[in-house]
């Protein structure tokens, strides 16, 4: 009933009233039971020079074996003391060891597979489609609050702004989840399947879409810039109570977030001329808030 109730909803048809409610109107009334909170072993909190926070949410489902690793260099510390190194404008930052020879924690993997896309057959519920065309894959829709793509077949998550991901050398290498990026420009979807996403900022991002750009190719600080440093990386259940951040992410099954989506699909306030009778899936940002 609930799904096809939702693509009912987001049928896109620009039939609403010229006053009906904006996005952020509908996000700010939903309702308590429209929302669910965030455990703190899924989020990463980064600490970087200049008193800047950092915040991620780590996405087990679609690279658990990445995201394992994510979690015992967290608890090793091991980020302590390496540094961003790689701003590329319109395209990544991306942080780490960059000589690639700082030891992992003994308790760490160092080969990984290729954690980027899930059998179809796996999802059994919490899968929601849109109904706009997209460009890289059949379709696209909504998996317990993350965006991704299929063919039918197979499942995985997008590039979207915000997106974090595994850095790795040439395949069959996939990284190890020391080597992290995170999407601050437009939608890479070309990198969709060909990279384990291990999760998305929540918090901070505008701390790193403002570095300097790297002077080098690909972004890379050169000669006369400075990696800027990364303090500490540790889960938000590893702080101190006191100091834990809490989060919420809108459920993507509600009937909140339908109407949500459609009403970015089909802006009506009096700005909009012309509703786009359409979304693409990275312009439906799922929302996520602080609370507590």
């Amino acid at each position: 009933m609930r799904y096809t109730a939702l693509l009912l909803i987001l049928s896109f048809a620009a039939s609403a009233t010229a006053q009906a409610a904006t996005p952020s109107e509908i996000v700010a009334t939903a309702p308590a039971s429209s929302w669910i909170s965030i455990p703190g072993d899924d989020l990463l909190v980064m600490e970087i020079e200049g008193g800047r926070r950092v915040i991620f949410q780590l996405a087990d489902r679609f690279a658990p074996a990445h995201v394992a690793n994510i979690r015992k260099l967290a608890a090793a510390h091991w980020w302590d003391g390496t540094g961003i190194y790689r701003v590329q404008d319109n395209y990544v930052v991306q942080w780490g060891d960059r000589s690639e020879k700082k030891a992992l924690p003994a308790d760490a993997r160092k080969n990984l597979p290729q954690d980027y896309v899930i059998d179809r057959k796996t999802v059994t519920g919490g899968l929601t489609l849109m109904p706009s065309r997209d460009s890289y894959a059949a379709a696209t829709g909504f998996l317990n609050g993350w965006p991704v793509a299929t063919d039918g077949k197979a499942l995985w998550p997008v590039h979207c702004y915000g997106t974090v991901g595994a850095g790795r050398n040439l395949a069959p290498d996939a990284g190890n989840g020391g080597e992290l990026y995170a999407v601050i420009g437009h939608a890479p979807r070309h990198l969709d399947r060909n990279i384990a996403i291990v999760g998305r900022l929540v918090e901070g991002t505008e701390h790193l879409s403002s570095l300097p750009r790297g002077t080098d190719s690909l972004g890379m600080y050169g000669e006369s810039q400075k990696a800027i440093p990364i303090l500490s990386v540790r889960l938000a259940s590893e702080l101190p109570e006191k100091e834990r951040p809490h989060f919420q992410m809108l459920d993507t099954m509600s009937d909140t977030f339908a109407a949500y989506a459609k009403a970015r699909a089909n802006r009506q306030d009096e700005f909009f001329n012309v509703p786009a009778g359409g979304a693409d899936i990275c312009n439906i940002p799922v929302p996520i808030r602080r609370y507590l």
